[in-house]
């Protein structure tokens, strides 16, 4: 029987997210070898999926794109990807991580990230990357500034044709491969493990996901991103360009009947970036904003939210009690207005719920860290040491810890990262005072 391997590092990061490569960047900068593990095929997480940020309006992925490159370069660094944590736990003053790779059914080495496997494949499926809007090959290459630039088989719609392997100019298709577990010690550790998106699906009153124009937030990201699946906004149902858009707040957060009873803070203002963005896209268009309460917590993000207003992005304070088909693909909404007039009905060409954030992965039976009642990591001192678990050594960064805006999450994972350093540094200090 094959023994499991067992790497040594200082520092291990679970998640490759923006969070996760901040962290092991600034660890990686101070000499510390740090292994990055992701669940993924690729690094760069949910920001490499969006299409600017606010409230600067940067492009987002020429934020990720150069931060994913630069820990797939760095000396101290190592990436593994499409792999499961399965337990870590401590080992006397070692945190050993027990991790399984997935099987790519491409071998990592001989892959060369040519595509031909992947312009070959008869197959298509879903692409989840450009929110399900488009299709990719059963076997294929993530996106296109993936890292690693190594194909992955979907092997539950592969039909075993053979013509990626026939096609393939290094033999690199394997379609025995198998899981590969290995062991990571480590001094230290860093949850970036992020954040999902509330289950529309559970929400049977704006119909629970079944209606066919009304999309998440995250996929009107991929709609306005220029490298999106149609390089212009269109409605799912007919391809047609909408003339009337709605966006529904509080869509999967401050909902007590999902049992989400926090704020996600970064709704409104996502929201409104993508109102204003849509603005300029669609110039004719009818853009209505449906909220509770409009939250412009951070620096600027009052001025971006008068600015909205100013391009005139319409904003009806009332919650929305229910969604359904309208006639001709619209979609017909019910809510009740603040201003006195009662329940009120609408119709919109296209509506994007503005979904909460959720913990994107849960400790329980892998790594014995606490959960506060959100659900999310929970710190020990959220004030003076917001990074800190209660669990020697392991530190969190970015959504882990609770939902924030990409500048809070940056932000944050150099602070996990200093405090790693920082523990490991007084480990070494000890060892040699003992010595």
């Amino acid at each position: 029987m094959e023994a499991t391997r067992v790497l040594e590092f200082d520092a291990l990061v679970v998640g490759g997210g923006i969070a996760g490569l901040q962290s092991a960047l600034d660890l990686g900068d101070q000499g510390f070898k740090v292994a990055v593990v992701e669940k993924d095929a690729s690094i760069g997480g949910k920001m490499i999926r969006l299409s600017k940020v606010f409230p600067t309006l940067d492009c987002a992925s020429c934020i990720t794109t150069p931060k994913m490159a630069a820990a797939a370069h760095h000396d101290n660094i190592s990436l593994f990807s499409y792999c499961d944590l399965n337990k870590l736990g401590r080992d006397g003053d070692v945190l050993v991580a027990s991790v399984t790779q997935r099987p790519r059914y491409v071998d990592p080495i001989k892959c060369i990230g040519c595509r031909q496997c992947e312009y070959a494949c008869p197959v298509y499926v879903a692409d989840d990357e450009q929110g399900g809007f488009s299709a990719s090959k059963a076997i294929s290459i993530p996106f296109s500034n993936a890292i690693p630039q190594i194909a992955v088989m979907d092997a539950e719609n592969c039909m075993l044709c053979g013509k990626c392997s026939k096609t393939c100019p290094t033999d690199a298709i394997d379609y025995f491969q198998q899981p590969q577990d290995f062991v990571i010690r480590s001094r230290s550790a860093v949850l970036a493990t992020g954040f999902e998106l509330t289950p529309v699906t559970n929400k049977h009153q704006y119909g629970n996901g079944t209606i066919p124009n009304v999309i998440t937030a995250l996929q009107m990201e991929r709609l306005l991103a220029p490298h999106g699946p149609y390089n212009r906004v269109l409605r799912p149902s007919d391809g047609m360009e909408p003339d009337s858009i709605a966006y529904i707040q509080c869509a999967g957060s401050r909902d007590k009947s999902m049992g989400i009873s926090y704020c996600s803070r970064v709704c409104c203002m996502y929201a409104i970036k993508q109102a204003m963005l849509l603005s300029g896209s669609l110039p004719l268009a009818d853009i209505t904003i449906y909220y509770m309460d409009i939250r412009a917590f951070g620096k600027g993000y009052e001025q971006f939210y008068q600015n909205a207003k100013a391009m005139g992005i319409e904003f009806v304070k009332g919650k929305v009690a229910s969604i359904s088909k309208g006639q001709n693909g619209a979609v017909a909404l019910s809510y009740e207005a603040q201003n006195g007039e009662g329940v009120t009905t609408a119709d919109h060409d296209l509506v994007v719920l503005s979904l909460g954030m959720i913990p994107g992965w849960k400790p329980q039976g892998v790594c014995p860290v606490s959960e506060g009642s959100d659900q999310f990591i929970h710190t020990i001192r959220p004030k003076l040491s917001p990074t800190v678990t209660d669990m020697e050594g392991v530190f969190v960064a970015g959504a882990a810890a609770g939902p924030k805006d990409i500048v809070d999450t940056i932000t944050e994972s150099g602070a996990a990262a200093m405090e790693a350093a920082k523990y490991m540094g007084h480990f070494r200090q000890t060892r040699k005072a003992v010595a």
